[in-house]
Parts: C-alpha cells; structure tokens; sequence
C-alpha cells in the first residue's frame, strides 16, 4: 500500500492542528506556512476532513479550523481512510467478487488479507493525540540541540 500526497500531508495538517490549536481556531495559512504546503491544497484536504466530522471550520476574523473531537478520539486510520479510501495492498480484499475472478483458488489472497489487516491494525490503533506527543518531543529536542 502506497499512501498518497493526499494523506501525508493531510495527515501533517491534522499533528500540526493538534498541536497548536489549544481552544482556537488556526488559520490555514499557519499551517500551510509551518508544514510548508500551499493553502489552497490544505483547503481541499480541510474540506474533505471537513465533511467527514474530523475538523470544524470557524468563520470571520479569528477563523480557521479547529478539531472536531480530542485528538485522543481520532486515529490516523481515520484520517487516512478518510482521505485515500479503504486501506488495502490490492484491490482483491476490498472488493472480492469485483476485482478477482481467481478468488476461489487464490492462495496468495489470505496474505493480501492478513497484510490488509495488519496495517489496519497499526493506523486504528495509533492516534492523533499520540503523533500530537511525537512532535511536540521532536520540537522540543530540536530546540535543546540548537
């Protein structure tokens, strides 16, 4: 399985909210700025995630965008599968019948299963709040170095 642009840095976008929203919204040229990825493609992502009950837009002067939940309550598979779609190395475990005439006698489609649900495994397992934890550390040891 190959993850996309689409969600690296959607995924990017959602640490970099967590991290910095701390009960307000943050403009998208913020992140767009830090994480160094045009506002107008973090506009698409938000709007995805957006609609998907991830994220909360705030209108006006103090606009932005805002977590919907506690990053302790959004996986990254949730962000993931929200952006790139099911998670699965071939098509053949998301849809059986419609990818693969061979199923019945496919030997290899129990490892295309259990590699499926391995990733799965780690991406709902891990959460925002967590990576949150992981950067806020990383920004804080780069800072201790300089």
């Amino acid at each position: 399985m190959r993850v996309s642009t689409k969600g690296r840095y959607g995924l990017r976008a959602m640490v970099d909210l967590a991290e910095h929203e701390k009960g307000k919204a943050i403009p998208i040229r913020e992140i767009s700025e830090r994480q160094n990825i045009s506002e107008q493609y973090l506009e698409q992502l938000f709007a995805t995630l957006r609609k998907a009950g991830l994220v909360k837009s705030v209108r006006g002067a103090h606009g932005g965008y805002m977590l919907n939940h506690e990053p302790e309550d959004i996986s990254v598979g949730d962000i993931l599968t929200t952006l790139e779609g099911p998670i699965a190395p071939v098509d053949c475990v998301i849809d059986k019948e419609e990818f693969c005439n061979y199923i019945d006698k496919c030997v290899i489609h129990g490892l295309w299963e259990e590699l499926a649900d391995s990733i799965k495994n780690v991406v709902d397992n891990m959460t925002l709040a967590e990576l949150k934890d992981k950067a806020i550390k990383e920004h804080s040891d780069r800072s201790d170095v300089q």
